[in-house]
């Protein structure tokens, strides 16, 4: 190709498998740092054939805050210039508001956790009115489960509140929602590619850890121990476990729904079985999502070079 594929990432482990597999193919790639980068609103062309957009709303854990909503900016630079760009401006809006998501729940018709956005503690209590509790409060912008608490009774909530402890994330928003225990133990995370479905895999939890990323997760539901070939070698052992597993057709279809609806092009959703009434909840919209550790022992394919495919295809 006469011009290179940009990988837009900031974070250095996850991506790996990726980069292999576009250097396996002779696929020529840059990498460009979110957490510091430039452009020109004037320019004509760009020097890249696609942009796929990595960037994580977890980023801030990481001293990239900055990248943040830079990304927005740039890529609505990139898709004005015509470049085929890969999760773009709709689904990395989507991606950083647990907000619209819930919106974007609602307006299909879809279950989820029921829950009031808020922008100032003083809201907190007030809008854990008619809510059951357990609650949670989360970050609008969170990512790898940063910035969520679990709260077992309105006193608790209220002490945070009035002793200002309350995490409102970057943008100063939260969510104030119900704790949903989970049927069976699990909850789960199906993947999708260009909208469609692609996998899907039971994340085996106590319920207790939000930190829910596939790439950390190290045994099957079986016992046996995963490869990790994205996580950092020296990743925590997050003591969860996964098995592949395939969901009814009308999940799929709602998931395929939900993901062509917010503009993500690579991503996953996170549900389960609200162990309290049987119903299938929606929580999770994610554009930045990466694929379960091991996957031919967990699923049987290697989704990156499916996602590779996908790529070369959106570029030509």
């Amino acid at each position: 190709m006469p011009k290179p594929f940009a990988i837009y990432h900031e974070h250095p482990d996850w991506f790996r498998p990726l980069f292999a597999e576009l250097e396996r193919r002779d696929i020529p790639f840059v990498r460009l740092d979110p957490r510091a980068h430039v452009y020109d609103p004037a320019e004509k062309s760009s020097p890249y054939a696609l942009v796929f957009n990595r960037m994580s709303p977890s980023a801030y854990l990481r001293g990239g805050v900055q990248g943040m909503f830079f990304t927005v900016a740039f890529m609505a630079h990139l898709e004005r210039l015509r470049v085929p760009v890969v999760n773009g401006v709709q689904g990395f809006s989507m991606e950083i508001s647990k907000g619209r998501q819930l919106t974007l729940l609602e307006s299909l018709g879809l279950g989820y956790p029921r829950a009031r956005v808020i922008n100032h503690a003083s809201k907190a209590l007030e809008a854990s009115e008619g809510l059951r509790f357990p609650i949670v409060v989360k970050a609008n912008i969170g990512g790898s489960g940063a910035g969520i608490v679990k709260y077992a009774k309105r006193e608790s909530l209220a002490a945070s509140g009035d002793a200002n402890e309350l995490d409102f994330g970057v943008d100063h928003t939260a969510l104030v929602q119900e704790f949903v225990p989970a049927r069976g133990g699990h909850i789960t995370r199906v993947e999708t590619l260009g909208g469609k479905f692609l996998y899907a895999i039971k994340v085996y939890t106590t319920g207790e850890s939000f930190n829910l990323c596939p790439a950390d997760i190290c045994q099957r539901a079986d016992g046996v121990e995963l490869v990790r070939g994205a996580c950092a070698i020296d990743a925590p052992k997050t003591g969860l476990k996964v098995e592949g597993y395939t969901p009814p057709a009308e999940v799929i279809t709602a998931c395929e729904k939900i993901m062509q609806a917010a503009g993500i092009d690579v991503g996953g959703i996170e549900y389960m079985i609200d162990d309290r009434d049987g119903k299938i909840v929606y929580y999770d919209i994610n554009a930045l999502s990466n694929f379960v550790a091991d996957a031919v022992n967990v699923v049987g394919f290697d989704p990156f070079a499916r996602l590779v495919d996908y790529l070369v295809k959106r570029a030509s």
